[in-house]
């Protein structure tokens, strides 16, 4: 659930990104192979078609990278099969905001490393996936709270810290990124994407953590 979730995200992440007409080709590949790299794991744990057609669309774009339109439209019906992938049978709301959470972290990161390739690359963009992430962190908390992740049972405290904790990192470390973007030079960059590693790994704890208690 969690890897088609996240497949999901970084699928609607890279299609935001090359909408935006900023990167080339070599950035397709690089979001189209890790968006396979969790979707067909994702598959392999799934007993629906939906993440093998996600696949699919995902390595269809490493065909078509040259081709901006298709390439969006791609990407975005692979997170749509991705996120009914990873759909319980009950809301939406769940799937949507972890893939707006870990879509905004890893497309920040991701990002952040394109700039290796072309310093050039405008700082909005940046600014635009932290702000989806941060906005995802602080969502993502609020639906699974309210689903049931909070309260927890004394035999789920342990984990229900950590939920809180992880998630309110994951949020702290998102505008920190906004803040580090600020700064001028490449070395701001730098320590966005530094962070956005971090941001990473605790939105991803936080998911996992939220998940196993609304089970």
């Amino acid at each position: 659930m969690v890897l088609a979730t996240w497949a999901a995200g970084v699928a609607g992440a890279v299609a935001v990104v090359v909408q935006w007409r900023v990167v080339g080709a070599g950035f397709v590949w690089l979001g189209a192979g890790v968006t396979m790299l969790l979707g067909f794991p994702a598959a392999l744990g799934d007993h629906s078609v939906w993440p093998w057609v996600g696949c699919s669309l995902v390595a269809a774009c490493f065909v078509a990278s040259r081709r901006w339109a298709l390439v969006v439209g791609l990407m975005w019906a692979a997170a749509a099969c991705f996120i009914v992938a990873a759909w319980s049978g009950g809301s939406f709301a769940a799937p949507l905001t972890g893939a707006i959470l870990l879509g905004g972290v890893t497309g920040e990161m991701m990002l952040g490393h394109w700039y290796l390739v072309d310093p050039r690359l405008p700082r909005r963009a940046l600014r635009a996936l932290d702000l989806g992430g941060g906005a995802g962190a602080v969502l993502e908390f609020c639906v699974l709270a309210f689903s049931g992740a909070i309260p927890w049972v004394a035999a789920d405290g342990l984990l229900g810290v950590a939920f809180v904790v992880l998630s309110a990192t994951t949020a702290a470390l998102m505008a920190a990124v906004w803040f580090a973007l600020g700064e001028k030079g490449y070395a701001g960059v730098m320590a966005a994407t530094g962070l956005s590693y971090l941001a990473v790994l605790t939105a991803i704890g936080a998911a996992v953590a939220g998940r196993i208690l609304l089970g």
